[in-house]
């Protein structure tokens, strides 16, 4: 196996001043606070997805009274200042926030104190109020920022955290030790910052740090330089040998491959009530991670931010790069996972604890290949793999300034089981019906294969659109990324009769999201001549595309079908034709082509029943709304056979010569195949079902 040595160093990114004065020009105090809270959190040098929280306190009018009230506005629960708007804030009485304390009398009261904030919710603003609420109204400054950056999180995270923030900051930065977000912690700052009234914010250790300011601007201006100078302080501080130790295995110049082949079959390992989605990464600092010497000891450890521990679980899955091609060993380390997660669970859990959830490991590590992560849908593995890049990037500066320090398993319980984790959970709608399910569809810029590709989005699956025309797909995967969002369709430029072209794609469905669940072989073409103008060549291109494609995909398909075996069966879904059941004129090559298909689905159908592998047909008949194939000489040669013309009086023909008298659409077609491919159609295999707006000729028998 060709292999390259271990990767680049890397450095903590410095993050960039974005403040335009002019663009702040005239903004109220609400707007700026957005203002700054976008800035912050657009740049990921600064805080994650979803991570730390803004706020400001403003003067309102009172909708009641009429009279002037000071009014906290801070980011609201489950926003994301990047990219959130006025909406994403909750707005509460300050005065009202304040009197709180009388409710609380210590620790013990955090969740209680949680329930008494939407009490204080002014003018009905339905935004939930975050659990850190009481971190902004409780201190008495006019603007607040608490952030996640790698660089901050790596002196908190570490042994030597406390001496790095006086030796950087003097008394102006404070630090306080671990405490969970809640009012307790609230009170802890607050009690600082009276304290210490010339400090401009304390680090907090293991999470993350805190500032304050009179202006929107200066309280940005104050968040970006601290991080900075964190940043430069670590890239100074770190080893000349390299992070991690040093490097200790080599990077491995085929590790997509790898990745590609092993991920399908972790994913069939991961039993549970739904299926997952991968995400791979072999970014420059996570091959510097597990590659180096001190992976093993370090990983073992897991993450310290909240923010990343609730997106990675307590600790990653590590493998031995050596053993990736046995499957007894794969087989038996998910096992070893499981069982080392339950017991943590029994070791930890309280009294009143929710049941344990998934044990499956979200973050698998690969020694020389990278980082691969799993879970419920693609932007949730893909926003864990990026949670655990922090985590990297903490332990590489915490370890430059000291010993890295995780989150203590107790408290790491604690905030996974907690209470009221568990109620927000609860509160989160039932996931759509293909949520968990990768798609691939041949022909995916048509028609028919758009339309089907559609279905299946809106029902939440991923897809990936195989087509031969590379900007058409391309095209259409753009669409369908503005309605869908970007994490849950890829594309790839695929000519179904060239073999390693086909074998590419399902590799690329196999590295993009882990593996494959339904396959929906749709990629055609037409024909129509007189049995003594079909040439040969007519005839073999009939049958590469709409025989041997169909064969060369399901092959390919095959072990990535057979590796879902456990987890409830897989759909394979040909779009025949009626032409394959039912003779037609002047159309033998293609006629005959669909016809060999439909046989070969029905083969696979008996091959695949033992690995839970369903293979069904579709035949559509006349589908010319929407179809690539009736735009070209397809449409005037049908034309020409029926004696008619090619525009509507064709179309007409169709849908005359159907017993229902009634078009047939791409989206017929695709309500079709959704069932087939769907749990609702799972004691169905080996079937065709005709979507022709009925045609005696077509009934199968």
């Amino acid at each position: 196996m060709h292999t390259t040595k271990a990767g680049k160093a890397v450095s903590f990114a410095i993050p960039v001043n974005r403040w335009d004065e002019q663009e702040a020009s005239g903004k109220s105090e609400a707007e700026l606070l957005l203002y700054r809270s976008n800035l912050l959190g657009a740049d990921l040098t600064v805080t994650n997805f979803g991570g730390g929280n803004t706020s400001a306190k403003v003067m309102e009018t009172d909708p009641l009274t009429g009279e002037q009230v000071e009014v906290l506005w801070v980011k609201g629960s489950g926003g994301d200042i990047g990219s959130m708007g006025l909406d994403g804030f909750s707005t509460l009485y300050q005065e009202k926030l304040l009197a709180l304390e009388s409710h609380y009398a210590g620790e013990e009261d955090d969740d209680k104190m949680v329930g008494f904030l939407p009490h204080c919710t002014f003018n009905l603003n339905s935004r939930a109020a975050s659990i850190d609420t009481p971190l902004h109204s409780l201190l008495p400054y006019k603007h607040i920022d608490h952030v996640h950056p790698d660089a901050i999180i790596a002196l908190a995270a570490s042994s030597g955290g406390e001496a790095a923030t006086k030796e950087l900051w003097g008394e102006d930065i404070g630090w306080l030790p671990w405490k969970r977000p809640g009012f307790t912690l609230g009170v802890q700052i607050r009690d600082f910052a009276r304290a210490n009234p010339k400090a401009k914010g304390a680090m907090l250790a293991g999470h993350g740090i805190i500032c304050w300011a009179d202006t929107a601007k200066d309280c940005y201006d104050q968040s970006v330089r601290l991080i900075a100078e964190a940043a430069d302080f670590l890239n100074a501080k770190q080893a000349a040998e390299g992070a991690f130790g040093g490097p200790k295995v080599e990077v491995k110049e085929d590790r997509k491959a790898i990745a590609a082949d092993l991920m399908p079959r972790l994913r069939g390992l991961m039993t549970g009530a739904r299926r997952k989605v991968g995400h791979f990464s072999d970014d420059d600092a996570t091959l510097e991670f597990v590659c180096g010497s001190d992976f093993e000891r370090l990983a073992a450890l897991g993450t310290s931010c909240p923010d990343h521990f609730l997106r990675t679980k307590i600790a990653p899955l590590t493998l031995d790069a050596d053993r990736l091609t046995d499957d007894a060993y794969l087989a038996q380390s998910i096992a070893d996972y499981r069982e080392m997660y339950g017991a943590y669970y029994e070791r930890c859990k309280r009294d009143n604890s929710p049941a344990v959830r998934d044990a499956n490991p979200v973050v698998v590590l690969v020694p020389g290949v990278g980082r691969i992560t799993f879970a419920k849908d693609k932007s949730t593995a893909r926003i864990a793999g990026e949670f655990y890049l922090n985590a990297i990037n903490v332990m590489r500066g915490a370890e430059a300034v000291g010993d890295y320090i995780a989150l203590d398993e107790q408290e790491a319980f604690d905030i996974e089981y907690w209470l009221l984790e568990e109620a927000k959970l609860q509160r989160m709608p039932a996931p759509k019906e293909m949520v968990g399910k990768v798609a691939l569809v041949t022909g995916g810029a048509g028609g028919i294969g758009a339309a089907t590709a559609r279905q299946l989005l809106s029902q939440g699956a991923c897809v990936m659109l195989a087509d031969l025309n590379a900007d058409s797909v391309e095209e259409v995967s753009d669409g369908f990324a503005k309605s869908f969002g970007k994490d849950v369709v890829r594309f790839v430029a695929c000519d179904v009769t060239d073999e390693s072209q086909v074998a590419n794609a399902i590799e690329a469905c196999a590295v993009e999201f882990g593996g494959l669940d339904i396959v929906v072989a749709n990629a055609g073409i037409a024909s129509s001549a007189p049995v003594e103008e079909t040439t040969l060549a007519l005839w073999d291109k009939n049958f590469d595309v709409l025989s041997q494609g169909y064969f060369l995909t399901a092959k390919h398909s095959w072990p990535l079908l057979k590796a879902m075996a456990e987890q409830g069966g897989t759909s394979v879904v040909f779009i025949g034709s009626k032409n394959a059941v039912a003779a037609a004129k002047n159309a033998s090559a293609y006629a005959s082509a669909k016809a060999a298909a439909n046989h070969l689905g029905r083969c696979l159908a008996l091959e695949g029943a033992d690995d839970g592998i369903r293979v069904n047909i579709v035949n559509p008949d006349a589908v010319i709304k929407g179809s690539r194939i009736w735009d070209g000489d397809w449409r005037q040669e049908r034309a020409g056979a029926h004696g008619i013309n090619a525009g509507e009086e064709l179309e007409e023909h169709y849908r005359n010569r159907s017993m229902l008298k009634r078009s047939v659409l791409p989206e017929d077609i695709a309500e079709a195949v959704f069932w087939l491919a769907s749990d609702a159609s799972a004691k169905s295999t080996g079937n065709m079902i005709n979507v022709d707006g009925g045609n005696a000729q077509a009934f199968t028998r």
